[in-house]
């Protein structure tokens, strides 16, 4: 059974950086045509896309977010991770971790809430 689960901080301090990992089991992140999102919801924006990591290790950012993020892979760990810097009050929002395949957003890790506040 496939599974995500989203760790990280729940408090992050303006203008530092926030730190997500995604851990994955059921199936490797190495497996082929597989993408690996974040997705975030805010209570002003609704769903944003972030970005993603596909199955050969590309990675995939959304014009919003692309001088802010980063996201990479641990292989031995089957796990990816998000990093967003230079956060704001307007970063606070539950950001999921998704896996995409064949077009289908079809695993979604329950979420996780993170709030930017000094």
């Amino acid at each position: 059974q496939v599974q995500l689960r989203e760790s990280g901080p729940a408090l992050v301090t303006p203008s530092h950086t926030l730190s997500l990992n995604c851990t994955v089991s059921g199936v490797t992140v190495t497996t082929n045509y597989l993408y690996w999102n974040w997705i975030r919801r805010s209570p002003g924006k609704g769903l944003e896309w972030i970005g993603d990591i596909d199955y050969t290790g590309n990675t995939y950012y959304s014009p919003s977010f692309k001088s802010r993020i980063s996201i990479s892979r641990d292989t031995a760990k089957n796990q990816f991770s998000l990093e967003l810097t230079s956060v704001t009050p307007e970063d606070t929002a539950i950001y999921y971790c998704v896996r995409v395949s064949t077009g289908l957003y079809d695993y979604w890790g329950q979420g996780t809430l993170v709030t930017v506040s000094s």
